[in-house]
């Protein structure tokens, strides 16, 4: 059993510090702003003729932005680990 809570607390580290932050990239959200011509400019014009002009802190272009240029909080590390580990418990 410790092994299932083991790999399933790899793979959620994994996912947190690799995987996400990698995905949210593809999708535009860069270190240096959201790239032109991609789904996260499409978002972000979305988002911003929605609320009449701007981009709403805390909307979801906001953090897809934040995780792009900083990564994950380490709190959403610790909580996608320990949610990998508890899978890998609840499939042994």
């Amino acid at each position: 059993m410790l092994s299932f809570i083991v790999i399933g607390a790899v793979t959620g580290l994994g996912t947190a510090t690799i995987g996400i932050p990698a995905a949210v990239g593809l999708l535009g959200f860069k270190a240096a702003g959201i790239a032109a011509g991609t789904i996260g400019a499409k978002m972000m014009s979305a988002a911003a003729i929605a609320s009449g002009g701007g981009v709403a802190t805390g909307g979801a272009v906001a953090v897809l932005q934040s995780i792009g240029a900083a990564g994950l909080s380490g709190a959403a590390t610790a909580a996608i680990t320990t949610g990998g580990a508890l899978l890998g418990a609840i499939l042994m």
